[in-house]
């Protein structure tokens, strides 16, 4: 599955993604924000995240910007399964931190998850990572007031999660009318 945005091409990953993905994301100060991903990245972690087989109702998209000479990988998004739902999540390259891809790339997904039918979607950020939290309002999403432990794989250990949450049929994803 690809879909385009107004900078960004999200698309599947490739084999020969692996390591300009790695490139990306080896980088303890990304890999410490995520949830599943180990510490330290190693190239067979994203030999292996290249070659997972997609589940078309749970993409996962490469965040690629469009280029003369191919494309850049700056960051990764896309949907899985929790018990209680649909979760979204990223990550973005440090070099391209605040430059608006991770509200842009979101708000791509979420026209996805739309069309795939979803009707809520989670997420969640860690407390020591508030800028994750900023993209997650400007996308829409709700905190629940909750805040849980949750293991993080790249910090080793367990680390205070605030929950969000996002009901798609209040999404409004009309472009506005030109004045």
């Amino acid at each position: 599955m690809f879909h385009v945005t107004q900078r960004l091409l999200l698309r599947p990953a490739w084999p020969e993604d692996w390591e300009a993905l790695f490139g990306g994301i080896a980088d303890k100060g990304v890999v410490r924000n995520l949830a599943r991903a180990p510490w330290p990245y190693l190239p067979e972690h994203a030999r292996e995240f290249v070659a997972r087989e997609q589940d078309p109702r749970m993409p996962n998209f490469l965040m690629t910007l469009p280029s003369n000479n191919g494309s850049q990988i700056i960051g990764s998004i896309g949907f899985g399964a929790t018990d209680t739902g649909i979760e979204l999540g990223y990550w973005i390259a440090r070099p391209y931190w605040g430059q608006g891809f991770a509200t842009e790339a979101g708000t791509g997904v979420i026209e996805v998850a739309k069309l795939l039918g979803y009707e809520r979607l989670e997420a969640g950020h860690f407390l020591d990572n508030p800028a994750s939290g900023k993209v997650l309002r400007k996308l829409g999403f709700r905190p629940t007031g909750k805040v849980t432990k949750r293991h993080s794989c790249g910090r080793g250990e367990e680390a205070d999660c605030a929950l969000y949450r996002l009901d798609l049929d209040e999404v409004d994803l009309t472009p506005p009318m030109a004045a």
